[in-house]
């Protein structure tokens, strides 16, 4: 156990904005006063700075310097790292320190590196999932384990939905499958061609070619059935005990997206359904699907009709199978698990879906740092804690690799990725053939295996757990940046794969404007087998050009001999002009809406280009279509050029009712932003929470004070009457005993409301902020409360839950408030509210995909109007403009819909704007002329403009270079060279 004077401190005199150091804290005294001595003598760097430069959060490396626990010898070189200073010596300094603490060697790597080599098995798999080999450490899944083996024994169809992140692999595979101990099994995942690997499984378990099963899977779904008779039979006349098969289809969102052919999707799925259906079947299926691929299996047909009796989801683990799965399998181990350690780990994981990844990492890690027989918390900060002990262990991996193998590392990872269409990213499994086979690459991949961030077997490779692309900050940051390639470098793979599949077709070459994008991918990310697919590409397209050459000469040579045929043809050339017209009018249409679409994908990457493809789409086809595209690319690329304060980031917003000042929670930090000029917004002033990880923030009416909670269920306020002073007046316990989820303040500044994950709302007295006061608790809800929001005149509070419902409170009376009306409409959960600003409307956005308007004109009578139905996915924020005559819902599926609400009861579409970097989670209007800003999943801000009139006009402003001869030729094929926003002189 550590040594308390390295636990934590207080007093002592220290610069301003970090908190004091305990003068009698000993080694760590001496140790953080040094680290903060070395972030001065770099310019005192800000820690959003630090983080951004080595990829641990904001919270973990201003706790490195915090004095009260010595932080882990990765987070230690990395501060060093990104403050330049002598690795070789603070490492040195890191050994001593920790020495000092203990009085023994603690060397995280050292004795990690000692207890790997014993050889001894850990009780935790970390990202993997369990498998049945592990049953006998899997824990806290006991009673939903004995519903899906109830389920399959009576329905032989299962389909479990559930986060990723969720354990639906870990319960299947070491849950399920035991329990079928007199079962045969069949576990895989779909892949690129599901019923080739169907076929490949069958046909192995029978002893015989996969070809024709293949060709009998395609044309018949009853082949599968008849298969798994065979293979049945066959067991029994080798005296297995087996006659029935388990089949296990895991990562079922596959079939989505990697499978490109939809007829082999549909095919797939009905041989699975067909083979459970059938009298005599002797097949059970279980399916495990990601919850945001359910749209997706909706619209299979095979599947749709048996949903409805087939499926389970899977939620987050309760409090007491958390504290299960946490010490029973290091009590199998003849391990203990600290209390402080337990109480941690449970704090840290509950109610958050999603979570048993990280968890499993973090216990892996804290084994491996163990003290004797026991799991300490010294041990899980040591790996870094929750959320960081995959950050690290990534970082640690990337840090050790040199220049080459770190652009090797950054490739393959790039590989292992499917970009989501209105979904998350998801892991991409990739044969090793695709692979090339040069050393940094066999190096990267064995490094990467060893550390457990990828898991390869004799022909596959992929990403361990999804986890690691929403939590390792380095790899978000290289899909951020080269998501148009990746998809353009996904597209030639698959390219390749197809041309040698084929024996090298030409017809399956590129041409034209797919060769040139893919001539621009960079040569280090290709592979020998797509060097070798473009360079034949290329001389195809040089001999089509030679002979092109050769037919346009025999052409001129057959212009002299028809020369003598135009009197006759005058006649016949005005019909002729005519219908060209018409032909040549919808082909420049075609072009047109093709090069909207390309611009929109095209703006995070080249905004310059995108913007003018995009006008000069609109321009050739003024439409819908176009328009959307226009708003679409000039929205995106309206905070760039970056002006030199930077562009906001975070993942809360909160904009003043004058739209001129904006706060963006990020991490543990508030930043201040002025939004006087929405293109050139300028930092004010940032707000240290110490640490505190912001839920939630919210300006009052005037503007005057800012409002927020904290990860740790307390309520901030500070004083922002000058927005570059701002000063905290208060922080105190908010009461509630789960995660605190939003806030809300009335237009009055005097009252606000806080919602939780502990299935209510709290009411406080903020008229003195600086003593602000409990006044009511509110229940009523049977799920999670999200949204909370007041009406304009202050005299209601609506609330939205994971119970489906909209309840609408009385608070005119805080003391007495109660519920008065109930909006049941919404088929799952509710996420985001706004009221109308007359207080007549209430606007609501919902997991079911839908944002439903309602009438609460005379309450408590109330009545759905109209519903706003145009998204793919969750609908994640909704608002109304100022002047209440428009709206705007966004989503997951990246949508950004603006809606004409002028008749509630017939909601009209505006625009349908789309964020090429997919989900939208937060929505804010700026200004009345339809000025409103969004944040992204990655915490990115894009300010959007939907004044139609004044956009193109300023669009030729916003561009750097004019788009050149070839670029034009690219985008509009046979249209002549007319750029839109000619070179100034």
């Amino acid at each position: 156990m550590p040594n308390n004077r390295c636990d934590r401190g207080k007093g002592g005199r220290v610069p301003r904005g970090e908190s004091p150091l305990d003068p009698d804290g000993g080694p760590l005294f001496e140790f953080a006063a040094r680290l903060r001595k070395l972030r001065e003598q770099a310019g005192r760097p800000t820690y959003r700075d630090l983080a951004r430069n080595v990829h641990y959060s904001i919270a973990t490396l201003s706790s490195a310097a915090g004095g009260r626990q010595l932080p882990s010898l990765a987070v230690t070189l990395a501060y060093v790292r990104a403050c330049g200073g002598d690795e070789r010596e603070w490492r040195l300094i890191w050994q001593q320190t920790a020495d000092a603490c203990t009085g023994t060697d603690t060397s995280a790597e050292s004795g990690a590196e000692d207890r790997q080599k014993s050889g001894v098995k850990p009780p935790y798999v970390g990202l993997a999932a369990f498998g049945q080999a592990d049953a006998g450490f899997f824990f806290g899944r006991e009673k939903l384990t004995g519903t899906l083996i109830e389920h399959l024994k009576e329905k032989r169809l299962l389909v479990l939905f559930g986060a990723s992140g969720s354990g639906k692999s870990s319960v299947l595979r070491a849950g399920v499958l035991p329990a079928f101990s007199g079962v045969s099994s069949l576990v895989f995942t779909p892949g690129p061609h599901p019923l080739e690997e169907c076929a490949l499984r069958l046909a192995a378990r029978a002893d015989t070619a996969p070809e024709p099963l293949q060709t009998a899977l395609t044309a018949e779904p009853h082949a599968f059935h008849q298969m798994v008779r065979r293979i049945l039979a066959g067991q029994q006349e080798s005296r297995s005990a087996a006659d029935e098969l388990l089949v296990v289809v895991d990562q079922f969102e596959e079939v989505f997206t990697v499978c490109r052919d939809a007829r082999e999707r549909e095919q797939f799925v009905a041989s699975l359904v067909h083979a459970t259906q059938v009298p005599d079947s002797r097949t059970r299926v279980a399916i495990a699907v990601r919850s945001d691929f359910y749209t997706h299996c909706t619209r299979l047909p095979g599947l749709v009709d048996a949903l409805p009796h087939a499926h389970h989801p899977i939620g987050p683990m309760t409090a007491e199978e958390l504290r299960a799965a946490i010490v029973q399998p290091a009590t199998r181990s003849r391990l203990t698990v600290e209390s402080a350690l337990l109480t941690t780990l449970t704090a840290d994981a509950h109610g958050r879906p999603g979570a048993l990844p990280l968890l499993s990492h973090a216990l892996l890690e804290t084994w491996k740092r163990r003290r004797g027989n026991a799991l300490t918390l010294a041990g899980y900060h040591e790996a870094g804690g929750f959320e960081d002990a995959l950050t690290q262990t990534a970082e640690e991996f990337h840090h050790t690799l040199s220049k080459s193998r770190q652009e090797a590392a950054r490739q393959l990872f790039l590989r292992l990725v499917a970009l989501g269409e209105g979904t998350e990213d998801t892991k991409r499994r990739v044969p090793r053939q695709e692979l090339d086979g040069g050393p940094d690459t066999e190096f990267v991949l064995e490094q990467a295996t060893r550390a457990r961030l990828l898991t390869a077997d004799g022909d596959h490779v992929e990403i361990a757990h999804e986890t690691l692309i929403r939590c390792w900050g380095r790899l978000g940051g290289w899909l951020d940046q080269d998501r148009g390639q990746v998809r353009l470098h996904r597209a030639l793979t698959e390219a390749t794969t197809l041309w040698e599949s084929l024996d090298h077709d030409p017809d399956t070459l590129y041409r034209g404007v797919r060769l040139a994008a893919a001539k621009d991918l960079p040569p280090q990310a290709l592979t020998a087998r797509e060097h070798a697919f473009l360079d034949a590409s290329e001389s195809a397209a040089h001999e089509e050009q030679r002979r092109e050459g050769h037919r346009l000469r025999r052409r001129r040579r057959m212009v002299a001999a028809l020369a003598v045929l135009l009197i006759c043809a005058v006649a016949a050339a005005g019909f002729a002009v005519r219908a060209q017209n018409t032909v040549t009018q919808h082909r420049n249409q075609a072009v047109a809406l093709q090069a909207a679409d390309e611009a929109v994908r095209l703006s995070p990457h080249d905004r310059s280009l995108a913007v003018q493809v995009a006008l000069a789409a609109y321009r050739q086809a003024p439409q819908d279509r176009t328009r959307d595209a226009l708003l679409s690319t000039l929205s995106v690329a309206s905070t760039d050029p970056r002006p030199p304060g930077g562009t906001p980031a975070g993942h809360t917003p909160a904009v003043t009712a004058d739209g001129r000042t904006l706060a963006m929670a990020d991490g543990s930090q508030v930043v201040l932003w002025d939004m006087k000029n929405p293109r050139e917004p300028r930092r004010l002033r940032t707000i240290d929470a110490d640490g505190v990880g912001l839920n939630a923030i919210e300006f009052t009416l005037d503007g005057d004070t800012l409002v927020g909670t904290g990860n740790d269920q307390t309520l901030w306020l500070w004083d922002v009457t000058d927005p570059r002073k701002p000063t905290l007046l208060s922080k105190g316990p908010t009461g509630h005993t789960d995660a605190v989820y939003s806030v809300a303040v009335r237009h009055d500044g005097r009252m606000a409301a806080t919602s939780s994950y502990d299935d209510t709302i709290r009411l406080w007295d903020i008229t003195d902020p600086a003593r602000p006061r409990t006044l009511a608790k509110l229940t009523g809800h049977n799920g999670n409360v999200k949204p909370v929001a007041f009406s304009p005149d202050g005299r209601t509070l609506a609330s939205g839950s994971d119970d489906h419902h909209v309840r609408v409170w009385d608070v005119t009376d805080p003391d007495h408030a109660a519920p008065i009306a109930v909006l049941k409409g919404h088929q799952n959960f509710v996420d985001a509210l706004a009221y109308s600003p007359d207080g007549r409307t209430l606007l609501s956005g919902s997991d079911d995909h839908t944002a439903k308007l309602w009438d609460i004109s005379d309450l408590p009578r109330h009545r759905e109007l109209g519903e706003l139905a145009r998204h793919a996915d969750i609908v994640t924020g909704v608002t109304f403009a100022s002047h209440g005559r428009t709206a705007v819902t966004v989503g997951v599926d990246g949508a950004v819909n603006v809606w004409d609400v002028t008749d509630r009861a017939r909601p009209a579409p505006l625009a349908h704007l789309t964020n090429p970097r997919g989900t939208v989670k937060e929505v804010r209007y700026l200004t009345t002329d339809g000025t409103f800003l969004t944040v992204t999943a990655h915490y990115s801000v894009q300010i959007w403009y939907t004044d139609l009139d004044q956009v193109p006009a300023d669009a030729c402003n916003r561009i750097h270079g004019t788009i050149s001869r070839a670029q034009w030729a690219r985008h509009f094929p046979r249209l002549d060279y007319a750029p839109p926003c000619p070179r100034r002189t």
